[in-house]
C-alpha cells in the first residue's frame, strides 16, 4: 500500500510503501473491507460489501489537509495487520526534471498514539506510547528519485487500532524532511492493527431477576457474558409475573466511549451506577471534569409484541456479526484516558408507552483477525 505527498512541497512527492500482502504474510496481513470508524451505517448490507479507496488525507507542511494522489495503477485495497508484525517498507522520494531540493536530513518515524483531538478535553490532546526515530539520508540534495528501505522490527504494540467519536488509537510511518529556515515537508501513512484476545477462562450465564412489586416480575438469562465479535447471544426471557399490560420488548446493543484523564475512576462509577442507553448518539459530560461519555445504539430490534401471560418463555438470539457497525473488543481504561464497553439493553414499553429497561454489561473480545 502506497501514499504520496506532495502539493507545496517544492515539487518533492513522498511514497511510503509497506511491504508484505495477505497472500506472503496470511498470519500477519489480511484485507479490510473498509476503513474503521465510529459511525452506525445505515445500509446493514454494506457490511457485506467490499470497499476500496482512491483518496486519503495526508498532511501537508503548516498542518493543513490535502488530497492525496490515486496511484497510477489504481486505488489499493485497505489492508490490517497483527500487532506481532514487523512495520518495514521502502519511502521514495521524487524530484520533477531539472529541480533541487536541499534539506537538513531526512527521518522515518513511528508511532503510537492515543488521539483525543476530536473531543473536547482539556490538557494534552494526544499521548504517544511509542515514538521511534530513524535516519534515511543525512543533510544533502535531492535532485531525482531515491528509493530506501526502513523497518521498525520487534516493536510492541499493546493496544489495537481504535477509531471512536471522541478517542482513536493509532499506528503510523511519518516521514519528515527538514528544511532550513521553513517548515518540514512531511508524509504519514496509518498502519492499522489488531490483537488477537485470549478466550476468558470464566464464562459464567447471565441471570437476574428484575421488575416492579406487585406489577412486573420477569427473569432473564443469557448463556454467557464474553463473546468473540462474530458470536451469537443466546438467552431468554421469562415472565413470572404480569399484571401490566406490555404493548412490545426490544433488546439493543449500546456501546458506551469513555474519554479523557482519570477515565479508570469515572469507568468504576458507571459500573456501579448502571445507566441507561438512548436510541440516538448523544454526548454528555459525567460529574468528574475533562471526561466526555459518547453513548451510541448500534442495534435495536423487536423481540416480542403483544401483551405477554405468567409463564410465557421469549428466546433471544442475537448475531454480532449482523452489527451495522464496527464493532470492537471491550477496552478497560486504556492507559487511564479512555474505556470502551458494550451493554444489552432490554426494554419493556406497556400501552400508556412507559419504558422498562434493565442494562447489563458483556465483554467483547476478538478471537481472529480481520
Amino acid at each position: 500500500m502506497a501514499f504520496f505527498g506532495g502539493l507545496g512541497t517544492g515539487g518533492l512527492q513522498i511514497k511510503i510503501r509497506l511491504t508484505g500482502t495477505p497472500e506472503s504474510h496470511p498470519q500477519d496481513i489480511f484485507y479490510l473491507r473498509h476503513r474503521p470508524s465510529w459511525k452506525v451505517r445505515k445500509n446493514v448490507f454494506t457490511a457485506l460489501k467490499s470497499h476500496r479507496i482512491s483518496s486519503a488525507p495526508t498532511l501537508a507542511p503548516g498542518g493543513q489537509q490535502q488530497q492525496l494522489q490515486q496511484q497510477d495503477n489504481g486505488p489499493q485495497r485497505i489492508m490490517g495487520y497483527s500487532c506481532n508484525h514487523d512495520t518495514e517498507g521502502e519511502v521514495t522520494l521524487t524530484m520533477p526534471h531539472g529541480k533541487k531540493l536541499d534539506h537538513v536530513g531526512i527521518q522515518v518515524k513511528f508511532f503510537g498514539r492515543i488521539d483525543m483531538e476530536a473531543g473536547a478535553h482539556e490538557g494534552r490532546p494526544h499521548y504517544d506510547f511509542i515514538s521511534l526515530s530513524k535516519e534515511l539520508l543525512p543533510p544533502g540534495s535531492l535532485f531525482d528519485t531515491r528509493t530506501i528501505p526502513f523497518n521498525f522490527r520487534g516493536v510492541e504494540k499493546i493496544h489495537e487500532s481504535y477509531h471512536g467519536r471522541n478517542v482513536s488509537v493509532k499506528y503510523f510511518v511519518r516521514v519528515e524532511v527538514q528544511r532550513q529556515w521553513l517548515p518540514p515537508i512531511t508524509q504519514e501513512h496509518e498502519v492499522l492493527v489488531q490483537l488477537p484476545g485470549i478466550e476468558p477462562s470464566i464464562n459464567e450465564p447471565i441471570k437476574m431477576e428484575v421488575g416492579i412489586e406487585d406489577c412486573l416480575h420477569i427473569e432473564f438469562e443469557y448463556e454467557k457474558r464474553c463473546y468473540h465479535l462474530h458470536d451469537v447471544i443466546c438467552g431468554k426471557i421469562n415472565f413470572l409475573l404480569v399484571r401490566i399490560k406490555i404493548k412490545h420488548m426490544e433488546l439493543a446493543v449500546i456501546r458506551r466511549e469513555t474519554s479523557g484523564e482519570g477515565v479508570a475512576l469515572s469507568a468504576a462509577m458507571m459500573s456501579a451506577g448502571g445507566g441507561g442507553g438512548g436510541g440516538t448518539t448523544t454526548g454528555a459530560k459525567s460529574d468528574m471534569s475533562n471526561i466526555v461519555t459518547e453513548t451510541q445504539t448500534l442495534l435495536k430490534y423487536e423481540i416480542m409484541d403483544g401483551a405477554p401471560v405468567k409463564g410465557e418463555l421469549i428466546p433471544v438470539r442475537l448475531y454480532l456479526g449482523g452489527i451495522p457497525a464496527d464493532v470492537t473488543p471491550t477496552y478497560h481504561a486504556e492507559n487511564n484516558r479512555f474505556a470502551v464497553r458494550y451493554f444489552l439493553n432490554l426494554v419493556l414499553v406497556d400501552e400508556e408507552d412507559r419504558r422498562y429497561f434493565k442494562q447489563q454489561e458483556i465483554i467483547l473480545w476478538r478471537k481472529e483477525l480481520g
